[in-house]
C-alpha cells in the first residue's frame, strides 16, 4: 500500500516552521476575509487553516479551548451572560455552555464562512451552536464589543494571530471597548501567543490589560499543534482573581480541573520577566 507524502507546512515565523502529514485536502476556499482550508491529517484527525495558520485541530482542540474557557468562567462566581469574540468554529461556545449559570452566550465571529465549515468538518466543536442559549452573530467582534455597554459577565477573545482583521483585537483601545461591555464584576480572556517567540505581544498586551483592569494575570497550556506547544492567555478582572478559585462546578473535561486552573497560573521565571511579575 503506498504511503502519502503530502505535508502542510506552517511558516510560524521567519525561523520556525510546524509540518503535518496529510491524506487529503477536504475543503478549500477564499472568503471575503481570509483563506479557509481544512486537511485530513495523518496524526491530528481534522485541521482548520485560516490564511496558512493553524486555528484547530480533531486532537488537541480541547487544551485550548477549555483553558480559554474555563479559566476565567470558574473565576466569576455566576456568570450568566457571556460573548465569545471569534472563535467561529464553536469549540468556546462549547465550552461556555457547560456552566450551569450561563442563559445566555454570544458569538461574534466576523467570517460566517468559518462558522459554517466548521459545522461541517468539525461537528464535535461546533455542537454547542445550536444550543438555544446561543446567539451567533456574524459581525465585527470589535464594533460589537463597542454597542454594547454594560451587558456581560464575561468576554472571551478567542482571536486569530495578530494579522489581518484580528490586528484590533490585541489593541488598548479594544480591551478598554471589553472593560466598558462588562458589568461592574466582569471579567475577560484573551488567547496571547507563545512566550518563546511572541514575547513584545506578550508584554505590550500584559501591559494594556493591567493598565485598564485591577486584575491581570497571565496563564500558560500546552498546546502540541501551537508555535512552540507552550500558550499564554491573559486574564483581565474588575474585581475575581482566578488565583482565589477554590472549588470547580465542570467536570466534563479532558485537560482543565481544579489543579490545573491553579497549575496554569504558576508561570517559569522567564514568563514572570515578561510580565513583570
Amino acid at each position: 500500500m503506498a504511503q502519502t507524502h503530502l505535508w502542510f507546512t506552517e511558516l510560524q515565523n521567519d525561523n520556525l516552521t510546524i509540518g503535518l502529514r496529510i491524506e487529503k485536502t477536504i475543503h478549500s476556499e477564499k472568503t471575503e476575509y481570509q483563506q479557509l482550508d481544512v486537511y485530513k491529517t495523518v496524526q491530528y484527525g481534522n485541521l482548520l487553516v485560516l490564511d496558512g495558520c493553524i486555528m484547530t485541530t480533531d486532537k488537541d482542540e480541547f487544551v485550548y479551548h477549555e483553558m480559554l474557557a474555563h479559566v476565567p468562567l470558574h473565576t466569576h462566581p455566576n456568570p450568566k451572560s457571556v460573548l465569545v469574540v471569534g472563535g467561529g468554529d464553536g469549540g468556546i461556545i462549547r465550552e461556555v455552555i457547560k456552566h450551569p449559570s450561563v442563559e445566555r452566550a454570544v458569538l461574534a465571529e466576523i467570517d460566517g464562512r468559518v462558522v459554517e465549515a466548521s459545522k461541517k468538518y468539525f461537528p464535535h466543536i461546533a455542537s454547542g451552536l445550536s444550543d438555544p442559549r446561543v446567539d451567533v452573530q456574524i459581525v465585527d467582534g470589535i464594533r460589537y464589543v463597542e454597542e454594547h455597554p454594560n451587558e456581560f459577565d464575561v468576554i472571551l477573545i478567542d482571536s486569530t494571530d495578530p494579522v489581518g482583521p484580528a490586528v484590533g483585537l490585541f489593541q488598548r483601545p479594544f480591551y478598554e471597548s471589553v472593560f466598558r461591555a462588562l458589568k461592574e464584576d466582569g471579567l475577560m480572556a484573551a488567547q496571547t501567543e507563545s512566550p518563546f517567540i511572541n514575547q513584545d505581544l506578550i508584554r505590550q498586551v500584559y501591559g494594556d490589560v493591567r493598565a485598564t483592569f485591577p486584575v491581570a494575570k497571565l496563564y500558560l497550556a500546552y498546546v502540541p499543534t501551537y508555535p512552540t506547544g507552550m500558550w499564554s492567555f491573559t486574564l483581565g478582572s474588575k474585581k475575581y482573581r482566578p488565583q482565589d478559585v477554590s472549588e470547580v462546578r465542570v467536570h466534563d473535561t479532558k485537560y482543565y480541573n481544579r489543579e490545573i486552573h491553579h497549575a496554569s497560573l504558576a508561570l517559569p521565571n522567564f514568563v514572570k520577566e515578561l510580565v513583570g511579575e
